[in-house]
Parts: structure tokens; sequence; C-alpha cells
């Protein structure tokens, strides 16, 4: 058995989480390859490295003292290294990066020695070899990845080996030059490495135990999720649930390659699996999990006989597109349709002027705009199994008195999205939890 592991920032912040992540690879010898992230915080009003290199950037580029700005990355390291207590010439390595960070002038070069330099190091704690993604990931001149080219590369590199270490976040452009993905960076890294090397299960550690039924800061101590399909964590994520980007894994979700979330911090806990259709067995619980963002408009549209005239929709749309606005939800009727818009894309004068030119082109009766609303999403395969899951949900929130603007349900009906005002964005959270995962 294969398994690729990746450990976030948290996982690598200094000297003795990366002898902990060195024990929790050593511990199990189907680890063996390993990708890992540029550390972060060590503490709460600490620096990521990777900020710090965007900051030794911004000097460089203002013509500052960059050798001032780069001696914080510097220190992180050389401050690992003396922690971990390895003889390793730490400082060669990073007068080396200086001097070509001065030279490339770029900050997706600058930004990727975070995780170049955490990668060195790891091979060095581990006895493995290092492999360079700026060697073995390709990205298109358009920057999107060149799959094709980057699983050869990768595979190619990895044969033959027992055991290595690859750097996330980044790897080159068609010139060859260092490029960065642009979110979920090091996520995106390993799920590559996972395909590449045929793994049979992908783990990504990170600082908590796996995805919860809920956020924390709202519900205490909510339930663990102990597996989930990848459908499900596409909803989730979407709607806030952040343990795991849903587009950084998409390279194992083509190859059916598991994925378990794992806490650095408490190594024998569960986790979370992650998993394809046909490895994914119904857990009996009706919901899954419950997630959900803040600060959205509705511009909510009437107009009699809106469905029997022709290009209504599209009109609406190309006044978006004019402003460069994209809409989350569309839910209609047959006289009315509401546009669902995270509200900061509507920020600097856009919504009165977005809303002239959609009163302009589409002459409705009516036009409402609805500022701070909350979408909560009730995510899970049971909602289709069970008969009344809508009428348990719509009665919890009708007893926490809260009224329900919205209603958007997916035709896999793997989801409900219901739209409340913000204020009461916490309280329809703990009614829904409490009817599905306290009364069952």
């Amino acid at each position: 058995m294969i398994k690729v592991c990746k450990f976030g920032g948290t996982s690598m912040s200094d000297g003795t989480n990366f002898r902990r992540v060195a024990e929790i690879i050593d511990r199990d010898p189907e680890r063996r390859f390993i990708v890992v992230s540029a550390p972060g915080k060590r503490f709460g009003n600490d620096s990521k490295v990777t900020d710090l290199l965007y900051g030794a950037q911004e000097t460089l580029e203002k013509g500052g003292d960059f050798h001032a700005a780069f001696t914080k990355v510097r220190d992180r390291f050389t401050g690992i290294v003396r922690e971990i207590g390895l003889s390793f010439d730490i400082d060669s390595l990073l007068d080396e990066c200086e001097r070509e960070i001065q030279s490339e002038r770029s900050g997706d070069f600058t930004a990727s020695r975070g995780e170049y330099l955490a990668a060195r190091v790891m091979a060095e704690l581990l006895g493995a070899p290092f492999i360079d993604a700026r060697d073995v990931v390709r990205f298109h001149a358009d920057g999107k990845l060149n799959g094709k080219e980057t699983f050869f590369l990768v595979k190619e590199a990895l044969k033959g080996k027992r055991r290595a270490v690859v750097a996330g976040f980044y790897g080159a452009d068609s010139d060859g030059k260092v490029k960065t993905f642009s979110r979920g960076g090091s996520d995106v890294s390993g799920a590559i490495v996972a395909r590449a090397a045929g793994a049979d299960l992908y783990e990504n550690w990170t600082d908590v135990s796996g995805f919860l039924a809920c956020d924390p800061r709202i519900v205490e101590n909510p339930a663990r999720i102990p597996a989930l399909s990848y459908q499900e964590l596409r909803e989730l994520s979407y709607m806030g649930a952040n343990v795991l980007h849903s587009e950084s894994i998409f390279p194992v979700r083509e190859a059916n390659i598991p994925i378990r979330i794992k806490n650095t911090f408490r190594p024998d806990d569960e986790g979370t699996d992650i998993l394809p259709v046909e490895k994914y067995r119904f857990s009996g619980q009706t919901v899954t999990g419950i997630a959900g963002k803040r600060h959205f408009t509705v511009i909510h549209l009437e107009k009699s006989l809106m469905n029997a005239e022709i290009g209504f929709t599209y009109r609406v749309l190309q006044v978006l597109l004019k402003y460069g606005v994209s809409f989350e939800h569309m839910p209609s009727g047959i006289d009315t349709m509401s546009f669902i818009i995270d509200s900061s894309l509507l920020d600097g004068g856009i919504k009165e002027k977005l809303c002239a030119d959609v009163k302009e082109a589409v002459s409705p009766d009516n036009m409402r705009v609805f500022d701070d609303i909350a979408l909560i999403a009730v995510v899970g395969h049971g909602m289709s199994r069970n008969v009344g899951t809508s009428a348990r949900l719509f009665s919890a929130i009708a007893s926490a008195g809260v009224n329900v603007r919205m209603i958007d349900q997916g035709s896999s009906e793997l989801n409900i999205i219901v739209g409340v005002d913000g204020e009461d964005y916490g309280r329809t959270v703990r009614a829904v939890y409490r009817e599905f995962f306290e009364e069952e």
C-alpha cells in the first residue's frame, strides 16, 4: 500500500513540529511520499513564512533593505534547524535563496522559497531524497496545470524511491520560470503526487481532527464526520467548511483515490475519510454536515408573464457581465427571479449602477434588494433517503423564530440552501444542528 502525506503550515511551524511530523511518517512504512507546506504561525500574532516572503518581495520591489527583510525568513529556518539538532548547512542554502530572489525578481519565485526550504530540511531530517517541484510540476501558458506532463514527470521522479519529499505550492511555467498555485497550493501538490504515485490513500495532515458537522464557533463540540463523499465535500467546502478546499483535490478525485484528513497534533484521532462514490457507504445519518456564509445581497425581480418573455434572464446576465459580477444562486418562480450575490462584489457604488441597468434592461414590475443575507447549506446523501427531511428542517428553523428569506434545493437532492437575515445566522445553524444531530 502506498500513502502520500501532505503536511500543512501549522504542522511545520517550528523544529518541534518538524520532529513530530518525522515521527508520524516513520511510524508507518506505507507513508512513502511527503509533500510539505511552508512553516505557518507558531502562535497567535506570529507571521507565516510565506507572508514574510511576500513582505521581503515588496521591500525588494520598492528598493528597500531586502537583506533586513529576508533576515526574518532566515531566522525562522535557522531556528528550526537548531531546534531539530540537524547537522545541515542551512546558512549556505539561505544565502543561495537570497541571491536567487534578488536575481529572479519574481513574486512567485520568492513565495515558493518557503516550501522549497521546508522540503529541503524535511528531506534532510528523514534521510530521504528531495524533489524540487520546479522540475516536475508544469503549467500551460495560460496558467492552468499541465496535468499530462506533470503526472508523467512526477511518476518518473518517484520511480524506484522508497521515500521522497516534494515541495508543495509551486511548479514551473512553459518558460521554466517558477509559478505558484493560486489557491490551496500545497493541497493541490499533494493530490498531484498521490495520483502520480498511484497512491492507495492520500493523507492530508492539518491541525484539526477531520471535518466537523458544523462550525465549532457556533455550536460547542459539534459531532465529527467520520466519512463523506467527494460530492458532500464539494458542497460543504463551497459553503465555508474550509478544512480542505474541494478544488484542490481534483487530481485524486479523478483517480478515485480516497483522502483522509488527520490531525498532526492528535495523530491517533480517527479523522475524516473523503471517498469516491463507489467506496462511500451511507452512514444512516440524514444530514452529513451544515455550513454557511454571510454577507450576501439578494436582488429580487418580479414581472408578470416573465416566463413568456424570451431573453429575460439573458438580459439580466448581460448586466452582471458588464460589471464583472458573478452570482451564487438564482432561485426563480413563474413570475419571479432572484440573484444571490456576494456583497463584496457590489461595493463602491456598483450595486446602485447594476440595479439601475437591470431596471432599464428588463423593466420589472417590482425590484427589491435585501442586504446582509446569510446562506446556510444542509448537506447529506441521507436527505433524499428519508421522508420528511424538508419538513424537519423548516420546522426547526420556524421553532427558532427565524424567517426564511430564500430556499434553493439542488436537483441531486444532496443539499438544501436557505437564506436568512444575517443576524439570524448563528441561531439558524444551532436550530438545524439540534434537529439533525442531537435528536437522531
